[in-house]
């Protein structure tokens, strides 16, 4: 199985890596700047790097975008595929009807389409163990599905059929559960740091809830703080606390209404 990049951001890199541990081929790595194609595919056996969207006379079967959710159309509407080829996107927040229909609009070849998923954070440079990461995969035939399943399951022991309207709530589960999650990490960071403390101070209390809430049934039952226990008084100093910065305020309040509605209405 050979199959080629269009993108070397974060996700390009860790399938590129994990593709290559497994012995499927990379043909090419598109990227709109030469040189980060080039750089991209400098440690990947055999890959041409492109900046150009002219794949007609590519041999590989499966070509992935790996683009921002706001390029997939564009891309779709320029690239250059041989027939009968399978297209997919890797975004949890974007429909398999887009490239679908938008390859409808501007191509004349008959293309497959499908999605290939991996729900995690990436990051360049940090390896992930591939095997553990749910892989969901939708396509628009049998087919294609089963290309697709097939591939995902050289890679991961998570596969799982999921189409567009339940990926989109995975997606938005997700951004709950890692983007806010971490972007408070970082809010807690410059909260210490405003009064010299040092965030390594958070970490054993992070590891600690983080462990709690996988082993519990549900991670509303291990909730803990002054917003569950209905301590207004160290809510109010706490809020008072922040009054330089309404939107630290806004959020603090956000959130201990949200924790003490939840526990009222169970």
């Amino acid at each position: 199985m050979n199959v080629s990049l269009i993108g070397t951001g974060n996700i390009a890199w860790h399938l590129a890596r994990v593709f290559e541990k497994h012995e499927i081929g990379i043909n090419e790595v598109y990227s709109r700047e030469i040189s980060k194609a080039i750089l991209f595919t400098d440690d990947i056996y055999d890959a041409n790097p492109k900046d150009d969207l002219d794949f007609s006379e590519s041999t590989a079967q499966i070509f992935f975008l790996c683009v921002s959710d706001n390029a997939i159309e564009e891309i779709c509407s320029k690239i250059l595929l041989p027939e009968n080829v399978l297209l997919v996107h890797t975004s949890g927040a974007k429909s398999l009807e887009l490239i679908t229909k938008t390859l409808e609009i501007y191509h004349d070849l008959k293309v497959n389409t499908g999605v290939f998923y991996p729900l995690m954070t990436f990051t360049k440079g940090k390896m992930v163990d591939f095997t553990e990461v749910p892989i969901c995969i939708e396509a628009e035939s049998i087919d294609s599905e089963k290309l697709l399943v097939d591939l995902g399951k050289k890679i991961s022991k998570e596969i799982y059929l999921i189409n567009s309207a339940e990926r989109a709530v995975l997606h938005v589960s997700a951004v709950f559960a890692c983007n806010f999650t971490n972007h408070l990490w970082a809010l807690s960071k410059e909260i210490l740091e405003a009064e010299d403390l040092d965030f390594n101070l958070l970490k054993p209390l992070i590891a600690e809830t983080f462990k709690k809430s996988m082993l519990a049934k549900h991670p509303a039952e291990v909730q803990t703080g002054p917003a569950v226990r209905g301590d207004s008084e160290t809510i109010n100093a706490q809020i008072e606390y922040l009054s330089d910065d309404s939107d630290l305020q806004k959020v603090y309040s956000t959130l201990s209404n949200s924790i003490i509605d939840w526990h009222k209405n169970q």
